[in-house]
């Protein structure tokens, strides 16, 4: 695996989004993702940020969380919503100057890898799949659940020709026959991917494997020292957006044409996620042998380099004070 300096360059983070040249001016900056139906986004558009915090909020869209790493380390971005475990720990690995502060999504099956329906490959003949290319997202939570689902079925990496794109370019990727399975993340990606292809696993079947995880909320070490009050309040407009969507979905339209999806795959992405509260998130995930402490050290080895390798302690990668 690649060094966190190599997950992509920062010219092609220009490039993507298109407006994160000028989002150096603005008070706070967001890193978010497309085709990711969350709640907050309807706060996002009613400006409920820039409101409770008194600051102008510019939110940039990326494809992936080693790209939001990357703006963050370039100082471009102060917080990123709903980054993958998988690059916040490369990351960290790295020493990157970033911390963890709030949970985002849990989720099982927002992520998948997609094998195509012409190679006649299935989980019960999954081995023939070395030999062939596939495409991955490197170093983020599709990256996470294709090594697990590979390690599952038995199939050797090392045999297997590994081509890193994001989602929307492997989608089109396992389209055109250039791979024989596709992983990523995005309902419109997964939705193009499925039109050629079956997921590798069913759902029972990632839950039997223990594919799950979820996104989190990350700031920029220098953003929390010097704006505490305002990432405070980030998180208090997250949790009452996520509460107010729980009691009413009215405003799901406002969180599909954010995300760039119709309602009926944003209804059915997010019928596969859950907003941990606050509450849930001090007990469940980040209490004494919760799902944090257990997830990050696991995930920490699984994608160590020689230049970047896991750490024998995590947990000052973690800052809970801001959610309490």
């Amino acid at each position: 695996m690649k060094p966190i300096k190599n997950i992509l360059k920062f010219a092609s983070t220009v490039a993507l989004t298109g407006t994160l040249a000028t989002s150096a001016v603005a008070d706070v900056n967001v890193a978010y993702f497309l085709e990711w139906a969350t709640p907050n986004q309807i706060a996002k558009v009613e400006k409920a940020y820039d409101e409770a915090i008194g600051e102008k909020i510019n939110w940039i869209n990326f494809g992936s969380g080693g790209a939001m790493t990357e703006a963050m380390l370039a100082g471009d971005i102060d917080i990123a919503y709903s980054q993958g475990l998988a690059p916040f720990v490369n990351a960290i690995n790295a020493n990157a100057p970033i911390k963890m502060v709030g949970i985002a999504v849990a989720y099982g099956a927002a992520d998948d890898c997609i094998v195509s329906t012409k190679t006649g490959i299935t989980s019960a003949n999954a081995t023939e799949l070395e030999g062939k290319s596939v495409a991955v997202p490197l170093n983020t939570m599709a990256d996470f659940g294709f090594r697990v689902t590979m390690g599952h079925l038995g199939v050797d990496l090392s045999k297997l020709t590994i081509v890193d794109q994001e989602p929307a370019d492997a989608a089109v990727s396992l389209v055109d026959g250039a791979v024989a399975m596709a992983c990523g993340y995005g309902e419109n990606s997964l939705s193009k991917m499925k039109e050629v292809g079956k997921p590798m696993l069913t759902v029972p079947q990632k839950k039997a494997a223990g594919i799950s995880s979820f996104d989190i909320i990350s700031v920029t070490e220098k953003f929390a020292q010097e704006k505490p009050e305002a990432l405070r309040l980030f998180l208090e407009v997250t949790e009452e957006a996520n509460v107010e969507f729980a009691k009413d979905q009215s405003k799901i339209g406002v969180i599909a044409e954010d995300a760039g999806l119709t309602i009926a795959k944003t209804k059915a992405q997010m019928s596969g996620f859950a907003f941990p509260n606050v509450d849930a998130q001090l007990s469940e995930y980040f209490a004494k042998g919760g799902r944090v402490g257990e997830m990050l050290p696991f995930m920490g080895k699984m994608f160590a380099t020689d230049n970047a390798p896991a750490k024998a302690d995590y947990s000052g990668a973690v800052d809970t004070s801001f959610l309490k």
